[in-house]
């Protein structure tokens, strides 16, 4: 009975461990040296494997790289889920592959043609823009998204 007990107690704790480790990974936060299009890729690869780290990490991964000003649109985090889960943005969820190309930017701003083949091999085209924050404090001089159009239907794959 003590032996049971024993082994009971191990697999909750080792069980309690695996949950806050896997509640805990650790995103990708703004920092000033990751450029323009990386911002995107990172913003893409997390919304290609939402679930990969934590339910809805994917979604979360996006939401640090979304300007304040976006994030007052879109926000808060909740909404912002419902929003991507929602009809117009689904798509980018568990997609099976992206293309990111540079349509302009200057100093403070640039433009992509993201092209994504969701999981039912059909394209989708969207306008990404990030902008540089100007502001003072921690996100200074950090590229964030200002603006993901709506999609643009380009056909299946097949």
């Amino acid at each position: 009975m003590i032996l049971n007990n024993i082994k009971l107690a191990f697999k909750i704790s080792l069980l309690l461990l695996i949950i806050i480790s896997y509640s805990n990974a650790e995103l990708i936060n703004p920092n000033s040296s990751i450029k323009p299009s990386e911002v995107v890729k990172i913003q893409l690869t997390g919304l290609k494997y939402n679930n990969k780290d934590f339910i809805d990490s994917g979604i979360e991964q996006t939401w640090k790289f979304a300007h304040p000003k976006n994030k007052k649109v879109t926000g808060p985090l909740d909404n912002f889920k419902r929003m991507i889960k929602g009809d117009s943005y689904q798509m980018m969820i568990d997609h099976l592959s992206h293309t990111i190309t540079l349509l302009g930017s200057d100093d403070n701003w640039a433009q992509f043609e993201v092209v994504i083949l969701d999981k039912n091999k059909i394209y989708h085209k969207f306008n990404w823009q990030v902008e540089k924050y100007t502001m003072e404090g921690t996100l200074k001089d950090c590229w964030l998204t200002t603006m993901v159009s709506s999609p643009i239907p380009l056909g299946s794959s097949i």
